[in-house]
């Protein structure tokens, strides 16, 4: 999972080593490196999980400096460059251990370089499907995904043939300002090649927000990403999961 936050150029960011912002959120990322790109790395022991169109958009603010802030066990990351700031999850849990995590380094964002507003506020979600973790392993994906979601997949007949498979939607949301782009397709795990199916949500609003409302739109991305995973898979898949009430 991963949340980014745009906004105008602070130069300042590129001009002095950020130590002050290091400061507000070492005892959270104490590990700290400078490059050039923004390297995102995945779950291990998959490969595909991380889209290239993510990849090539992090790598826009190429030859500016991007500082990384990392967790001990580097399961979470924070990027700061002079246009965004980014906090990415490799094990997402839940929403409200997320919100803490992203609170420390947007506070020290706000408080330390004073952005004007967000020009862009995302959230993105990477559900990867992997059956044989969920005992699934007999089950097809039409026992798993729903039919509007799998399109030609969901054909039992046509299902053992298909090679390759993905699919792409663009859905306006309700607020009337904001979208999620839904790409489904299959990647294979490195230890053996097990296909698996992923679901890619990226919710965003681009324009001018202003940064009291950021969280608000946040929590509004949230909500809808539970709505919108629910509605992709089944009641069978869903209980494989093992859902919990908090």
């Amino acid at each position: 999972m991963i949340c980014q936050l745009r906004f105008p150029p602070v130069l300042k960011i590129d001009a002095e080593i950020p130590a002050d912002f290091q400061d507000r959120i070492r005892e959270d990322f104490p590990n700290f490196k400078e490059t050039s790109t923004w390297k995102v790395e995945g779950p291990q022991g998959e490969k595909g999980l991380i889209p290239l169109d993510l990849l090539k958009q992090a790598i826009q603010s190429s030859g500016n400096k991007n500082y990384e802030f990392s967790s001990e066990d580097d399961q979470w990351k924070v990027n700061l460059t002079r246009t965004f700031m980014a906090l990415t999850a490799n094990e997402y849990e839940r929403w409200e251990k997320y919100k803490e995590k992203l609170d420390v380094p947007l506070k020290a964002l706000i408080d330390i370089y004073s952005p004007a507003h967000f020009s862009r506020i995302g959230l993105r979600y990477i559900d990867v499907i992997r059956r044989s973790a969920l005992k699934l392993d007999d089950s097809n994906w039409s026992d798993l995904i729903q039919s509007y979601i799998l399109g030609i997949l969901s054909s039992p007949e046509v299902e053992k043939h298909i090679q390759n498979y993905q699919s792409q939607y663009e859905i306006r949301l309700s607020d009337k300002e904001s979208i999620v782009r839904i790409i489904t397709k299959f990647v294979e795990t490195a230890d053996g090649g097990e296909v698996c199916y992923r679901i890619d949500s990226d919710f965003l609003k681009t324009g001018k927000t202003n940064i009291s409302d950021a969280m608000d739109k946040l929590n509004y991305f949230n909500v809808r990403a539970s709505r919108l995973i629910q509605w992709c898979i089944t009641e069978k898949l869903h209980k494989a999961l093992g859902p919990q009430t908090l």
